[in-house]
């Protein structure tokens, strides 16, 4: 039997990340409170409408861009070695671009193997042309691409100085994380405070949207959520137009590993917060207004030439949801409780996250919609944080300690037959899938789905730069794509009831339950 738990034993197995959360909400007050911007909305003309839309999902286009693409364009991903491989394959044949954002770049054997592929296309473009057109650009969070002495940086730093003038590797850096919070927290929790976690992997005219990181457990054995875009111009130009503003507000990397902001920006941790964050606002909404003018313009050439799609084309549409709360945009927040509230009765939503940390909001309204939930989640052993040393090892337990609360909540209100909580189980596997699909009253498919970084938690709400893109289709055949991706995912589940928290690995000891209100914000 493990020794009882004593004071001095408690206080240092929480130390870091209690220090983080009290530093963080003094650094909250102290900056937030200059910066008392409502979020930022998308607003386009009330002209705006979305022709071939359902009318259940019109309104998603008053709020965000929306692009009109054929469903035979996308494609579902289904496991992370189809992930690898897919990226592998485009970048060998990108001609134009390369663009790759995710929270950092793994260092082993296969990271370096997708490294050495990039390397080639670019050694490639310069065989072939005097003036190489193919230009990369890299972005990932400062705090975790920098940790250790091998990391994200010192993996792409060949690449940079051989190919300075195609290279762009960006760090972006929280403006939360400065001052004396910035000295005090250490290397490995200091990303708790807020990161760049936008994943999204271009190729020229296609792109990759998911929840995966550049590293190599996401590539074998960690699985998620991945959705191509094929020859889809319009959205492969709007996210590297989004990643590239955000790169414009990020750190630069130089050859010599040093890093530098770009002339006229302001420094996210040694410059005035409130001016880093409008200036980051402005030129990301930019982007943002941009989209929704040139889709617009698109949209009305089409019908005054009559060259629209055929109507069997014309069957999907894409719309981009970003969250940056810490810049005052929060689409995807607004959005996504607008889904949950509107869910009518009869109809069915399949939610999932690695990380199930529902905020308050989300919360309230699956417990209040009328439509059906079936919530998957990670079990303690498919948890990316089981085994972990140190403080991270309790994060699991935390975990079942939150489904607990929200299980009983559920059966308090008596809502245990529209609301199941399910595990997924997989050896050897974890689990980082995340997203939504959205079954309306008396279909056997979704016509929706959400699919991208967020985890429908505070720090994917309040914390970290997010982006994820709503897709709408009558395609038939994306339409079975996505409920086969659904099934596949919830096979591996088992349905959570009051003996799941019976069992003795479920056993949550008392100052995991005392320590989880103060540190549940911040993983």
């Amino acid at each position: 039997m493990a020794p009882p738990l004593t004071w001095r034993r408690l206080v240092n197995s929480v130390y870091f990340p209690a220090v983080a959360g009290v530093l963080t909400r003094i650094s909250d007050r102290l900056f937030r409170a200059r910066d008392r911007r409502g979020g930022q909305v998308f607003r386009p003309p009330n002209s705006a409408r979305s022709q071939g839309l359902s009318s259940h999902f019109q309104w998603m286009a008053e709020q965000v861009p929306a692009f009109r693409v054929p469903g035979t364009h996308i494609h579902i991903l289904t496991s992370p070695d189809q992930f690898y491989q897919a990226m592998k394959a485009r970048i060998q044949t990108a001609k134009r671009r390369v663009v790759m954002a995710s929270l950092y770049l793994g260092t082993g054997q296969l990271e370096r193997e997708l490294v050495e592929c990039i390397e080639e296309a670019l050694q490639q473009s310069q065989d072939h042309s005097r003036s190489p057109d193919l230009k990369v650009s890299i972005l990932l969070d400062y705090t975790r691409g920098s940790r250790g002495q091998v990391n994200s940086r010192t993996m792409l730093l060949p690449l940079l100085q051989r190919f300075t003038s195609q290279m762009r590797v960006s760090l972006y850096h929280t403006p939360d994380l400065r001052g004396l919070l910035r000295l005090l927290v250490p290397q490995r929790f200091n990303e708790t405070i807020g990161v760049q976690h936008i994943k999204v992997y271009l190729f020229d005219d296609s792109v990759i949207i998911s929840g995966a990181n550049l590293s190599d457990s996401y590539f074998t054995n960690r699985q998620d959520r991945y959705v191509l875009l094929e020859n889809c111009r319009e959205v492969a130009d709007f996210f590297s137009e989004l990643v590239e503003a955000v790169g414009d507000v990020s750190l630069q990397l130089k050859p010599d590993d040093s890093v530098t902001m770009m002339e006229g920006m302001v420094h996210p941790y040694n410059g005035n917060r409130q001016d880093f964050s409008s200036v980051a606002r402005e030129r990301i909404m930019e982007v943002m207004n941009t989209a929704h003018t040139r889709q617009q313009l698109l949209i009305q050439s089409e019908d005054s030439e009559d060259d629209r799609m055929s109507e069997g084309e014309e069957d999907t549409w894409v719309f981009p949801l970003v969250q940056m709360k810490p810049l005052g945009i929060q689409m995807d927040e607004q959005v996504t409780q607008r889904l949950l509230r509107d869910a009518e009765p009869d109809s069915t939503v399949f939610l999932t996250s690695g990380y199930f940390n529902l905020t308050q909001a989300y919360m309230r309204l699956v417990l209040g919609a009328g439509a059906s939930y079936r919530i998957l989640t990670a079990s303690p052993e498919v948890n990316g944080f089981f085994g972990a040393k140190g403080v991270a090892g309790a994060i699991p337990v935390a975990y079942i300690h939150i489904a607990r609360q929200f299980y009983d909540r559920v059966c308090q209100m008596g809502q245990q037959e529209r609301v199941h909580l399910h595990e997924y189980h997989r050896t050897q596997w974890t689990f980082h899938a995340k997203g939504l699909w959205y079954y309306l009253q008396g279909q056997e498919r979704p016509c929706l789905t959400l699919i991208g970084s967020p985890n429908f938690g505070y720090r994917s709400v309040h914390r970290d730069l997010e982006a994820q893109i709503a897709i709408v289709t009558a395609n038939k055949e994306l339409q079975s794509q996505l409920q086969e991706e659904q099934e596949m995912l919830y096979q591996r589940s088992t349905g959570v009831d009051n003996s799941t928290f019976d069992q003795p690995d479920r056993h949550v000891k008392l100052w995991v339950k005392l320590v989880t209100p103060f540190i549940k914000n911040f993983f």
